[in-house]
């Protein structure tokens, strides 16, 4: 008799199991009909596709040794794919610079852009902007050896910009404050402004003060003057309203908890 209760509570745990299993299942099949097409695309394809930078040390890094890319951005990438496909590591990270990252961004080869895109109103037209995640200011990298202290001392000299960045603009506007006729040469990548400036190409390597940060050497400063306040924001296409408000609480959760201050404090981020 024992042994006959004994398999009757395995055969009524076994029933409660398959129950319990059926029953489950019906809302997980309600509330998969219930996402966006936008977020069911990236679950089905099962990874998260985001251009970041490369070149900029400390946000979007490619180490050439290893070739593995790192940095603050990377580690945003990461939060927004436990949250859509519940594993972190289901990303596809594709390098992008100022000039490219939009046009990827048009014809879907990514679904996110993280990579130090500066919101503007102008860009809000084309783009969903997350909230944002870190707010720089535009600086000013030059040799020591060549005495410049500030934009008023710029007069004739050559400023090495971002094809396609806010810093152009932000300095054009700040220079005729000060009466400096400056002249800007554009470049497509970060290192090639670096190298123009180590070459006497240019007289001053200007973009946001944390990405310059990332370039210093014995030879060179970065000025303490910062302009027009950059906001970073994680782009998506306009019609991806849905990517936008998961990105969106990911950030404030992460603002929330604290977790961003901990991320910008581990790769150093001033």
């Amino acid at each position: 008799m024992k042994r006959f209760y004994a398999l009757l509570a395995v055969m009524m745990m076994g029933l409660m199991v398959i129950t319990s299993g059926c029953g489950s299942s019906k809302p997980a099949q309600g509330a998969q009909s219930g996402v966006a097409p936008e977020i069911k695309a990236i679950k089905d394809r099962g990874v998260l596709k985001v251009g970041v930078k490369v070149d900029v040390p400390k946000f979007g890094f490619k180490d050439p040794q290893t070739n593995k890319i790192d940095g603050l951005e990377i580690d945003l990438a990461r939060a927004i794919a436990q949250q859509v496909l519940g594993d972190p590591n289901k990303i596809e990270l594709q390098g992008v610079t100022a000039k490219t990252r939009g046009p990827l961004l048009d014809n879907g080869e990514i679904d996110l852009v993280i990579a130090t895109f500066t919101i503007t109103e102008e860009r809000k037209k084309s783009y969903n902007f997350s909230e944002p995640y870190f707010t720089d200011g535009v600086g000013m990298m030059v040799k020591k050896s060549a005495g410049l202290s500030a934009l008023k001392d710029m007069d004739g000299k050559k400023i090495g910009v971002a094809q396609s960045a806010t810093s152009r603009k932000a300095l054009q506007e700040e220079a005729a404050k000060v009466g400096a006729k400056v002249q800007f040469l554009e470049f497509g990548t970060y290192p090639e402004i670096k190298t123009a400036l180590d070459a006497g190409r240019v007289d001053v390597f200007a973009v946001d003060a944390s990405i310059l940060s990332g370039y210093l050497d014995d030879s060179t400063l970065v000025l303490q003057d910062r302009y027009a306040p950059q906001q970073y924001g994680v782009a998506s296409k306009k019609d991806n309203a849905a990517l936008t408000k998961v990105v969106d609480e990911v950030i404030a959760g992460m603002k929330k908890s604290g977790e961003l201050d901990k991320l910008i404090q581990k790769w150093g981020i001033k």
